[in-house]
């Protein structure tokens, strides 16, 4: 009787918010959202207790991809939101909306298929492949030799080179792989982190003896050393000195280089890693504000450099986390720049960047399903405001992909852009009210951990004790549990298992490549002038040695020749080199 008179007084106070009729019913003042929170207790102990009784929720609870809990239904009393403050026009701070006034209107996003395998030649070809069907960005992926500074006659390069991407070990592979290809008008992302300042080298060298100047060649080099100490672990030299590095770069190309993004601050390593959403965009911002700090600490103007900050996020499962993640971290980093850091320029502020789909997300069992999977994160990313994209392909849990298989990566991509209609209109999913509920609880953990890290010292310090590291391990190990006990469900792993798997073609890399690079490599270190590679490698030992900024003087040691190892092992001599400290 009680809970029926309790039923009965709330439904009698509904009524002013089902039948006020006035604009100011609608939840927008004071009084609106107070009879709405009436009415939703009201429906919540009657029709939806009486449907639970019919029908029982099929979980206990509801729960995003990283473990939020979700609201039953998202409604104007969940978020009253400060329209100017909280979401602005698209193009206009705080850039929740997007960074660009017209958004996908004027210009689609970038596709960028992430490309390299076995030798220069093969990626060559590959790239010019990706390009006719429609790719309008390259992105290079390098073998695991070349991401840790080593060349491929190297006794650690043994059995590695060219399997995971291309083998770089010169300028001579630089020039073979962007044969054909306009510096000047096709932008090259590289993804490559420690030796990050030779690969960009090797680039700039190839521009200028083809005679392209500098501020005319543009793209990205990932060149994020602390997402490599957090999550990845493909170093070159310790914390301190790879943040030295970074600057350098940062510095170089503001002024010579401009069209260049010096660093694409990463939170997709991170997220593959095991770290949920929160931390993704946590870790990634606070990794960003310490790259700021850095240049600041220079001497750099923070409107000179920002504009080539960039950004690189994962996309992963659930649907509306993800876009949310995107809308929350341009709002961060706006209002970090303009409050924390004084940035003038709209161009400092904005936070732009490229996604890649999930690849801890694909699986090996009933890899079909990883084209669904991709297709619906690719949807996600393009509803959150993505300026370039990778879709993975559906075989890379086995091997790198085959062209049958990136090239449906690819159309997935194209079907979104020109099928789908998602793209005709800017941000539609802006003003949902379960997406900017999720956009502020999203933000609200994100700048928790940030406030931990600031009280640390910054992100800096905070990586030397390990914070980071430690929370991804712990959120990981959560993730897990919750798959291997049933309450987190993967199709086609723990639920709707096949009882015999299909084959699927692969790409197979020729185990032929390493003889085929060293020999190459052979042949360019007989070729060139040993006394001018000795002078190039002294310049850059002093110039490591000192202050001096270290890009004039890897390019002139690119310019002559001088291999990836050859720089690296210099700085890693007058630098030193760096352990993981083993976390339990």
């Amino acid at each position: 009787m009680a809970h029926d008179e309790a039923a009965h007084a709330l439904e009698s106070e509904a009524r002013v918010y089902t039948n006020g009729g006035s604009g100011e019913s609608l939840g927008l003042d004071e009084d609106g959202l107070k009879a709405l929170r009436v009415a939703l207790a009201a429906w919540r102990i009657g029709p939806v207790a009486e449907s639970e009784r019919k029908m029982p929720p099929r979980q206990k609870k509801f729960t995003t991809w990283s473990g939020i809990e979700v609201p039953d239904v998202a409604t104007p009393a969940d978020k009253r939101t400060h329209y100017k403050a909280d979401l602005g026009l698209p193009g206009e701070y705080p850039f929740t909306r997007g960074v660009q006034p017209t958004m996908y209107r004027g210009k689609l996003w970038t596709m960028r298929m992430f490309a390299g395998f076995g030798t220069p030649e093969q990626t060559n070809e590959r790239f010019k492949y990706l390009l006719a069907e429609g790719q309008t960005g390259l992105s290079t992926a390098f073998d695991f030799p070349t991401l840790m500074g080593y060349d491929s006659d190297s006794p650690r390069s043994l059995g590695e080179v060219g399997m995971c991407g291309v083998a770089v070990d010169t300028l001579r592979d630089m020039e073979v792989l962007f044969d054909g290809i306009p510096l000047d008008k096709v932008t090259t992302s590289m993804t490559i982190n420690g030796p990050a300042i030779v690969l960009l080298a090797f680039y700039i060298a190839l521009a200028d003896k083809r005679g392209i100047p500098r501020n005319r060649i543009g793209g990205t080099v990932q060149n994020d050393c602390l997402k490599e100490f957090i999550a990845q672990h493909a170093w070159l030299v310790p914390p301190r000195p790879a943040m030295r590095v970074v600057t350098d770069m940062i510095e170089f190309c503001s002024r010579e280089v401009p069209r260049w993004n010096t660093v694409s601050i990463s939170g997709y390593h991170i997220r593959e890693a095991g770290a949920t959403a929160a931390q993704e965009l946590a870790f990634t911002i606070a990794d960003g504000l310490a790259y700021v700090e850095s240049c600041l600490a220079r001497g750099l103007d923070v409107d000179e450099f920002a504009p080539r900050l960039s950004f690189f996020f994962d996309v992963h499962n659930d649907f509306f986390e993800e876009i949310a993640k995107f809308r929350a971290a341009r709002r961060m980093w706006a209002r970090f720049l303009r409050e924390r850091y004084g940035a003038r320029k709209a161009e400092s502020l904005k936070l732009r960047t490229h996604a890649q789909t999930a690849g801890v997300s694909l699986t090996a069992q009933q890899p079909y399903n990883n084209v669904v999977r991709v297709s619906l994160q690719a949807l996600a990313a393009v509803l959150g405001g993505t300026q370039s994209l990778h879709t993975n392909s559906l075989d890379e849990t086995y091997a790198l992909p085959t062209e049958d298989a990136v090239t449906i990566a690819l159309r997935t991509q194209q079907i979104i852009a020109h099928e789908s209609g998602v793209a005709n209109t800017i941000d539609p999913l802006g003003g949902s009210y379960f997406v900017e509920w999720m956009t502020d609880r999203i933000e609200a953990e994100a700048l928790d951990y940030i406030r931990r890290i600031d009280e640390m010292g910054g992100m800096v310090a905070a990586v030397e004790k390990g914070y980071p590291q430690r929370e991804i391990a712990a959120a990981a190990y959560r993730f897990q549990r919750e798959v291997e006990e049933g309450e987190r469900q993967i199709v086609g792993v723990n639920r709707y298992v096949a009882s015999e798997e299909k084959n699927i073609p692969l790409l197979k890399i020729d185990e032929t490549v390493q003889r085929t690079q060293c020999e190459n490599l052979a042949k360019v270190k007989a070729g060139r002038s040993q006394e001018d590679v000795r002078q190039a490698l002294a310049q850059v030992r002093e110039a490591a040695r000192g202050s001096t900024n270290l890009m004039p003087s890897i390019i002139k040691a690119a310019s002559v020749y001088c291999t990836e190892q050859e720089i690296c092992d210099v700085l890693r001599e007058v630098m030193g080199t760096h352990s993981d400290p083993a976390e339990f």
